[in-house]
């Protein structure tokens, strides 16, 4: 009997009412509750709170009988209150004349932006919003009359929901039955049918943006993606016929529309990433970004799959993007460039003594005009080499600076006897290696000094040409010194970093070579110039990896099972995670982006070069810094790993140092007995990392799990002249966007 008593309580519990998924926020908010509290008292995940939350799932038993009864006392503390509604009045805007222009970066570093800057908007009352609402979760909208205002919170993004101004969030996507679904499960109903319309409503009306990030910076303008049956509502077309330029034609009726109503488009036009606006006016900004959907906006490489989710899932993955590092302003290499710029302006206001007027001035520390790299850190097509060499010349390792991530397999005729009889190939992979180089590198921040015979300083930026082939390594391991791994021959170009470790490798294990660079190009101006952008992407890296349940602290046992399935938890938090290690990769390439279009001529200046962040010798310091952390942990593994210490004045390894067998960027395979991480990394006696080596985590400079095979696939794979480490996973890293 007791039996069919407890079935019974269970059925029960099973169905134990709740509120709508808004309440639920409502009540816990009231309460000063977050969700990592309530997910520790119910014995789940915060992610399962969230997903709670949102309505994406229901809670089950026996959790969902202890949720009922939490949310049913806190209904009783916390009932909904009525309100009375109010009538909106307009309010002018403030006088922003105070604020000085910010410097324009170039066409390059924000194709997509007019070169005004944005003045702050005037803070509306919160009960006085004009805009009908309705819920997300419902099929029809509210029916109150545009003056009333919704008794319960607005969700926001907690820096939207710190600004008054930007009370909805920073953006919106636009369905085809005008609905505008925000983040947060807020859903606004627009009227506007054409572009200005819904240009004039969203700068009048939305309440969307975000506040800048940085006090001299400016704020993130409004975001309005467009769905298919959007862009159709507005008169747009399926797709764009222009492949090449990815635009609207002049003479279409939409651009006929925005020049009609006063409204300017960027120099990029109409495209997929369009930015519309009016020049600044008595310091006010108004400007709207539009990403057309259906114009593919939304680079599957970067997005997966998130352009074919409901509106509202969109408006999640976009909306936790753009709270964590910023309002998408085109590809996430573009975003990549203007979270640095955004978080180190290069301008700021400051107080004229002479005039006592508000002027422009450069923030210390940032990039803050166009130079000119040296002839050795400038790509081929670049004017200062196109004047010294002919096109066709092939620059030699004397003549260019050749700083590139790793591509490296190991001859297979020096695989160990010992390695031969192992049963797996195990591939690791370093957490965002280029944003954990970024951190605390020291990079110039002004133009090239050229000096001759210059002594070597490892705090001084630059490219230094010296002779590094004296130092010999164990041939099992790949040279730091080069991306293909092998050991250059004579003089060659490299950034500080490289130069630094080598002087490392000589005092450390006393090598017979000394540093003596024949000249170099120097950076006098200096400074840690990508801090707060580690700092921003790392946190936003981490939070998320936390939202699909992996944390810091955790064993080296439950990461690598939590890894196995972190991606499965919530599809749309995956996508945020693509994109941001996207824009770590693609903001860095973008400090060496090279012309576009057809109509270049060699030798030519291209639009790229007039931003203060095209700056290819700080690329190079990044790669040239993961390359030498990645190559300082596979000499550390290997020193532990072996019986006997290496003798003093050379690098040559015992039989049985373990040593990886393919290189590829952030990734290394090495032979194993086993076919886990925990069979190949070494740990002290205590079973704790070995110090130096690699670490499993979710931190940046950490390490995860790539993948495992055969290793007589691997040995097959180097026979063949393939790199193991580009399909240690099954797939090919390239196309994986690993």
């Amino acid at each position: 009997m007791s039996e069919l008593f407890e079935a019974v309580d269970a059925l029960i519990a099973s169905a134990s009412p709740l509120p709508p998924p808004a309440e639920r926020e409502r009540l816990r908010r009231a309460h000063g509750l977050t969700q990592d509290q309530v997910a520790k008292a119910l014995k789940v995940r915060r992610a399962t709170v969230v997903s709670w939350e949102s309505g994406k799932t229901e809670p089950r038993p026996p959790q969902r009988e202890a949720y009922a009864r939490l949310l049913e006392k806190l209904a009783d503390l916390y009932p909904v209150k009525a309100t009375t509604p109010v009538q909106v009045t307009d309010t002018e805007p403030a006088d922003t004349a105070a604020e000085a222009p910010a410097q324009s970066p170039g066409p390059s570093a924000e194709p997509d932006a007019p070169p005004q800057s944005r003045a702050p908007m005037p803070a509306p009352t919160p009960a006085r919003d004009a805009t009908p609402l309705r819920s997300a979760r419902t099929s029809r909208p509210m029916s109150p009359p545009p003056s009333v205002k919704r008794s319960t919170p607005r969700p926001a993004a907690a820096r939207a929901a710190a600004d008054p101004r930007y009370a909805n969030g920073p953006l919106g996507v636009l369905d085809g039955d005008g609905s505008l679904y925000c983040i947060g499960g807020l859903v606004l109903d627009c009227p506007a049918r054409t572009i200005p319309a819904l240009v004039d409503w969203t700068l009048t009306e939305a309440h969307l943006g975000a506040p800048r990030l940085h006090p001299s910076g400016k704020d993130a303008d409004p975001l309005i993606v467009l769905t298919g049956a959007a862009a159709e509502r507005l008169g747009l077309p399926e797709r764009l016929e222009d492949r090449r330029g990815l635009r609207l034609p002049e003479d279409h009726k939409v651009v006929k529309q925005i020049t009609k109503a006063k409204w300017k488009l960027t120099r990029r036009g109409f495209g997929p990433w369009a930015r519309i606006y009016r020049p600044t006016q008595h310091g006010q900004r108004q400007c709207v970004q539009f990403a057309v959907l259906p114009w593919g906006a939304l680079d599957s490489r970067s997005w997966g799959t998130t352009d074919h989710l409901a509106p509202a899932a969109i408006a999640d993955v976009l909306g936790t993007y753009a709270t964590r590092v910023i309002t998408p302003r085109g590809s996430t290499a573009v975003s990549g460039l203007e979270t640095m710029t955004a978080l180190r302006p290069p301008t700021r206001a400051v107080r004229d003594e002479d005039t006592g007027n508000w002027v422009s001035g450069p923030v210390p520390g940032s990039l803050t005009e166009p130079v000119d790299p040296a002839p050795v850190e400038a790509p081929d097509q670049h004017p200062v080499v196109a004047a010294r060499y002919p096109r066709t010349h092939q620059r030699t390792p004397d003549e260019v600076l050749d700083e590139e991530a790793y591509e490296w397999t190991r001859d297979p005729q020096l695989l160990t006897d010992a390695e031969c009889t192992r049963s797996f190939a195990v591939g690791i992979d370093v957490n965002t290696a280029f944003l954990a180089a970024a951190n605390r590198l020291v990079v110039g921040v002004g133009a090239p000094v050229h000096i001759t015979q210059p002594v070597f300083d490892k705090k001084t930026p630059g490219s230094w040409l010296v002779d590094l082939s004296g130092i010999e390594l164990d041939p099992r391991l790949p040279s730091p010194f080069t991306p293909h791994g092998t050991r250059p021959d004579g003089p060659a170009w490299y950034a500080t970093p490289t130069v630094a470790y080598a002087a490392e490798l000589i005092s450390t294990y006393q090598l017979p070579v000394t540093l003596r660079p024949l000249e170099a190009w120097i950076r006098t101006e200096s400074g840690a110039y990508l801090d707060p952008w580690y700092k921003h992407l790392a946190e936003a890296y981490k939070q998320t990896m936390a939202d699909l349940g992996v944390v810091t602290g955790m064993t080296e046992a439950k990461f690598l099972t939590a890894m196995e399935t972190h991606k499965q938890t919530d599809p749309g938090m995956a996508a945020v995670l693509s994109a941001i290690k996207s824009t770590v990769k693609g903001g860095i390439g973008k400090f060496r982006e090279g012309p576009q279009g057809a109509s270049y001529k060699f030798g030519e200046r291209w639009p790229a070069l007039e931003r203060p962040t095209w700056r290819p010798d700080i690329r190079a310091a990044i790669i040239s810094t993961a390359r030498v952390n990645m190559h300082r942990k596979l000499l550390k593994t290997a020193l532990t790993t072996q019986q006997a210490p290496a003798p003093a004045g050379h690098l040559m390894l015992g039989e049985d140092a373990l040593l990886p067998i393919a290189l590829l960027s952030d990734c290394a395979v090495y032979l194993s007995d086993g076919p886990s991480p925990l069979d190949v990394l070494p740990h002290t006696a205590d079973g704790k990392p070995a110090p130096g080596t690699f670490r499993l985590g979710v931190s940046p400079g950490m390490v995860k799990h790539e993948g495992t095979q055969e290793m007589l696939w691997a040995v097959g794979m180097l026979d063949e002249g393939h790199n193991p480490a580009r399909h240690i996973k099954g797939t090919d890293a390239a196309i994986d966007g690993e």
